[in-house]
């Protein structure tokens, strides 16, 4: 096994986003969650806040989880590739995430192509704790549209571990 550690900080995973900012995803997202802010459902109102309409925030990650299918593709998109590589090569078979923050930049808007790439920002010495034996890591996403402004970046902290014996 390669040492992970190597990549620390080196870009992984770029990616185009499979669709484009839409609006229709933006509707059907709000309505799942009932968010009536007119800033997502009126164009007056995103006009005078926000020069124009966006996407709520939270949906950010959206853009960029692929399709479970799509023409052509032999395996499996898995969002987080960086995350079930670590548990790969380090054997570890179980993993939660522990913490997920997110930061943001630029609004994301109707048309635009979010581009997003990984980056493991750490990885630690073994610990034990009550789920079994494994690592923490973090790994930031990073977000940019189409026009190379970064819009957002989203750090997960994961914990892949082997249970102990039962």
């Amino acid at each position: 096994m390669s040492d992970p550690t190597a990549l620390i900080d080196q870009v992984q995973y770029e990616e185009v986003g499979e669709f484009p900012v839409e609006r229709g995803y933006i509707w059907t997202s709000c309505s799942s969650v009932e968010n009536g802010n007119p800033l997502f459902w009126d164009d007056t109102v995103a006009a005078e806040l926000t020069n124009g309409p966006i996407a709520p925030p939270t949906m950010l990650s959206v853009w960029f989880r692929p399709h479970n299918w799509a023409p052509g593709r032999t395996e499996v998109a898995l969002p987080l590739q960086v995350h079930f590589d670590l548990k790969e090569q380090y054997g570890l078979p179980e993993a939660v995430m522990t913490d997920n923050t997110i930061v943001f930049y630029e609004p994301v808007r109707p048309g635009d192509i979010i581009t997003s790439h990984q980056v493991l920002k750490s990885v630690s010495e073994p610990k034990t704790t009550k789920l079994g034996t494994g690592r923490f890591w973090v790994i930031d996403v990073e977000y940019h549209n189409q026009n190379g402004e970064l819009v957002g970046v989203e750090s997960y902290t994961g914990f892949g571990y082997k249970r102990g014996d039962a």
